[in-house]
């Protein structure tokens, strides 16, 4: 991908709404209801934007939002994209590179993930504090572009530990339960691990994983975005609570989890 596609994926969307978006917003997997807060004033489909990927994965329904959450102007993607849909690692961040161009100063995440950590629990969201890839290749590799960021961003704060803060005392003041922090591994996919897997994935650091976001926040960090990523816990993978999941479960827990991470998510646009 080119600065002149992302450019002219810009320009489509930006001749198609007013909104001059400050929040950049990805929905992960069930996780789509925060865009009932959003107050919207746009809706643009990803199969028309240029050069843009195209959801092929149940629950992402593949639309761009622009509108207001907290009073603020946001840009939220219902709907992401993985690797293991067959997508390269630029495009699958492409969407973030333009986000990033029409203007946003900070980038939202939120994932479903299996909890690896024995004192996690159903439906509990983890604050992303730091991340493991064990994907096959990095968004940056190739040529760099130079007008977008450095060649070798440090990774050091990947996720913005004031942004993490914020979370901890917003959690705490509206007595949002459940909430966790710890480190967040992708793996390729598409199917769950081995239980030999979950073990090493645990011994290796990992207390969640999952099967996105990394590229997008190397990304964001490439782009010296700041980033505040959540993952909900939808099954749990660790030795005494192992079962099989299915995609149903998955987003039966995911949609439990919802209302919490919509009012985390809300409130922490709304004090930036």
């Amino acid at each position: 991908m080119t600065i002149e596609n992302m450019r002219e994926a810009v320009r489509f969307i930006q001749a198609k709404t007013s909104v001059q978006p400050e929040v950049g917003i990805i929905l992960g997997t069930g996780l789509s209801g925060l865009a009932n807060e959003i107050e919207i004033i746009d809706i643009i489909e990803y199969e028309d934007i240029p050069y843009f990927p195209v959801s092929t994965v149940e629950s992402h329904k593949g639309r761009l939002i622009l509108g207001k959450l907290g009073n603020k102007p946001v840009v939220a993607m219902q709907g992401r994209f993985h690797y293991y849909e067959g997508y390269n690692m630029q495009q699958i961040t492409f969407p973030v590179r333009v986000m990033k161009l029409l203007g946003i100063s900070h980038l939202f995440v939120s994932n479903a993930a299996g909890g690896l950590n024995t004192t996690f629990d159903l439906a509990n969201l983890m604050i992303i504090t730091d991340h493991i890839s064990l994907l096959p290749t990095n968004p940056l590799t190739g040529s760099n572009l130079a007008e977008l960021g450095i060649r070798f961003p440090d990774m050091l704060d990947a996720y913005h530990p004031d942004l993490i803060a914020k979370a901890e005392a917003i959690a705490q003041e509206h007595n949002i339960e459940g909430v966790q922090k710890g480190v967040y591994v992708s793996v390729p996919g598409p199917n769950l691990e081995t239980p030999a897997e979950y073990k090493y994935l645990s011994i290796i650091g990992a207390d969640a994983v999952g099967m996105s976001t990394i590229p997008e926040v190397i990304v964001a960090r490439h782009m010296d975005l700041p980033v505040f990523a959540v993952s909900v816990i939808t099954d749990l993978c660790y030795e005494g609570k192992l079962k099989k999941a299915t995609l149903e479960d998955i987003l039966v827990v995911a949609g439990k989890a919802e209302p919490k991470l919509t009012k985390l998510m809300k409130q922490m646009v709304e004090r930036l």
